[in-house]
């Protein structure tokens, strides 16, 4: 146990399998103690079969909760073996049932003392252990259930990749990384219109020069995302989040969330009550992250652009 000592609980995966193999080896042997011939992997289906009549291997599947194309080939094992016969459904004849052979309900017979003395085993092992490791194993499937292991490396991952990102107020060093990232997906998903070039091509005298301002996300000093805020004109909003871009190769690093958290935050300095923003619902991670930021839609309003077709706000 040296090495996972020295590895750490990053190498759960590889100490379970370690431990399910162990077990299973202890299994196979144990059903060579009762005289049985049978393979462990059987035996959840074994023991569903057991309960009497005839299954689909799809309900089999359901039960033990593996899937449909593990559960079929467990079947076609213990058919080959003598343990389960396989018919066409009587009213659907599309469906396989499957029950026990004669030679599966001699098994099931047989097996009885060995469950008996396989549940006395694992009881007094789980007596001299200081974790019930059943109850722990309970828990850590309801917890995976719930968010998967690699749901929280994704979200550990964010967190860390965000720390190296740092959101800068613009200059005119980064005019041509606001008009490349911008230009980059609008490109991608629709195309260039008039009010575009106007705001990328003239940031300072179309945005800040109008009493708004631009955010730069740098990671590792790198320009990879912009947001812009716009001043409006208007009787129910302030400010306008626009322009709003990160990098492909920059994604997945929670900078969108930090330059809207950004944004809204020096809309909020700036003494804005309410903010306003256009988008288009095919942009389904950019409309996720307005939801997260706390926008919600409301009804349109005529837009310079033609690809807006969702109009959402936020109170400040």
């Amino acid at each position: 146990m040296e090495f996972f000592n020295k590895v750490g609980k990053m190498a759960i995966g590889s100490r379970l399998r370690m431990l399910t193999e162990t077990m299973t080896d202890d299994a196979a042997q144990i059903y060579k103690l009762y005289d049985i011939d049978f393979q462990p992997k059987w035996f959840p289906v074994f023991y569903v079969l057991q309960e009497g009549g005839e299954f689909t291997i799809t309900s089999i599947a359901k039960e033990i909760g593996h899937s449909h194309p593990s559960v079929s080939k467990i079947i076609a094992e213990m058919v080959k073996n003598g343990f389960v016969t396989e018919k066409k459904d009587k009213a659907d004849g599309r469906r396989n049932m499957v029950s026990l052979s004669a030679k599966g309900r001699e098994a099931g017979a047989k097996i009885q003392d060995q469950y008996t003395d396989v549940t006395g085993a694992v009881e007094e092992l789980l007596s001299q252990a200081n974790h019930d490791l059943w109850k722990a194993i309970e828990e850590w499937e309801y917890l995976l259930e719930q968010k998967t292991l690699l749901r929280r490396v994704q979200e550990h991952q964010k967190v860390r990749e965000s720390n190296k990102v740092s959101i800068v107020p613009y200059e005119p060093q980064y005019a041509t990384a606001f008009k490349a990232l911008n230009e980059e997906w609008i490109s991608k998903y629709f195309v260039m219109e008039e009010a575009d070039y106007k705001a990328l091509d003239n940031a300072d005298s179309y945005i800040i020069d109008n009493g708004g301002l631009i955010l730069v996300a740098l990671y590792n000093d790198e320009p990879v995302g912009v947001c812009a805020l716009l001043k409006m004109d208007d009787p129910d909003y302030d400010y306008e989040l626009a322009k709003m871009a990160v990098s492909p190769k920059a994604q997945g690093k929670n900078i969108g969330f930090l330059l809207g958290q950004a944004i809204i935050e020096k809309a909020k300095a700036l003494g804005g009550h309410k903010l306003y923003l256009e988008s288009n619902t095919i942009l389904k991670p950019a409309i996720s992250l307005y939801h997260k930021l706390g926008f919600t839609k409301v009804a349109g309003r005529p837009s310079p652009y033609e690809r807006a077709n969702i109009q959402m706000e936020l109170a400040l």
